[in-house]
């Protein structure tokens, strides 16, 4: 279980750096049912991490190590095509990152978060974490890599557990200030806003090309020995 934990914590951390959620939480937190909406935001996004994974461990299993301690053809090829993805995902984030004093382009949806009820916001909280094609490439390379450990079922779904929930850090982290902090929290809470929004694509582009770069060594490596 150790292996497996280690193996998706960078993965978490990752997901844990995606901006629009953090943004999106910090939004519903000004508006008057942000005692509701922002957890609810949360909980959709950290069950959208858990579905995503769980989905990939069931199809995988059967995916673990051969005697040689090689893991099946088809999952190199897997990390090979994700790293692939991955790399496209990064040079499209840098190519679009904002220059200079160039307005950030925002989602039309985060205009409309005052008529937003709890349920539609645990809806969206799902799509951002299972939909948007970042994190469900980091999350299906996550679930790919505790598949692949020689563990059992109950320590996949624990390392699965610790990717979830390092996951949900980063819109976790707003939902705790605002309850913690209440008033005193919107200062810290609008500079975090402004600062995920400058610098969202540069983040999530040398994360995608990280990890693209990990992927595709380690599948290639895999599939020549």
């Amino acid at each position: 279980m150790g292996e497996a934990i280690g193996q998706i914590l960078p993965y978490g951390v990752a997901v844990a750096l995606s901006a629009f959620p953090i943004i999106g939480v910090v939004l519903m937190l000004a508006t008057p049912r942000a005692r509701s909406n922002g957890p609810a935001l949360l909980l959709g996004w950290a069950l959208g991490l858990a579905l995503v994974g769980t989905i990939v461990l069931l199809v995988s299993g059967g995916a673990g190590p051969s005697d040689q301690g090689q893991p099946a053809d088809w999952v190199s090829a897997l990390d090979l095509a994700l790293g692939v993805l991955l790399l496209w995902v990064a040079v499209k984030e840098w190519r679009g990152r904002p220059r200079g004093d160039e307005e950030v382009t925002l989602p039309k949806w985060m205009k409309t978060v005052d008529s937003f009820t709890p349920v539609k916001a645990l809806a969206l909280g799902m799509a951002l974490s299972s939909v948007n094609p970042k994190n469900l490439l980091l999350s299906i390379a996550a679930a790919s890599t505790i598949a692949r450990t020689d563990t059992s079922a109950g320590a996949q779904a624990v390392a699965l557990g610790v990717y979830v929930v390092l996951g949900a850090l980063g819109p976790g982290t707003p939902v705790v200030l605002y309850f913690a902090l209440k008033e005193r929290s919107k200062h810290v809470l609008d500079g975090l806003k402004l600062w995920m929004e400058r610098n969202n694509t540069a983040i999530m582009a040398v994360i995608c090309l990280l990890f693209a770069a990990k992927l595709v060594g380690d599948a290639v490596s895999d599939l020549s020995s």
